[in-house]
């Protein structure tokens, strides 16, 4: 029983850290901090806006699950 609940625990962080990780990702590339050179800024902004969007729809989507 311990090693699945410290496996949940484990589990939970790497999402959180994976959604938390996405954010950041996504915001950097909404306010033009994290850009790609070939790229033009707005379409990397609107790629920024997707990566925001679709992580929340996921985290709401998980949280609906539990």
């Amino acid at each position: 029983m311990a090693k699945q609940s410290g496996g949940s625990v484990l589990n939970l962080v790497a999402w959180l850290t994976g959604v938390l990780v996405s954010l950041a990702v996504g915001f950097g590339m909404t306010d033009g901090i994290l850009y790609v050179r070939w790229i033009p800024v707005v379409l990397t902004q609107i790629a920024g806006w997707v990566v925001v969007i679709t992580t929340l729809v996921s985290v709401v989507l998980a949280i609906m699950k539990q």
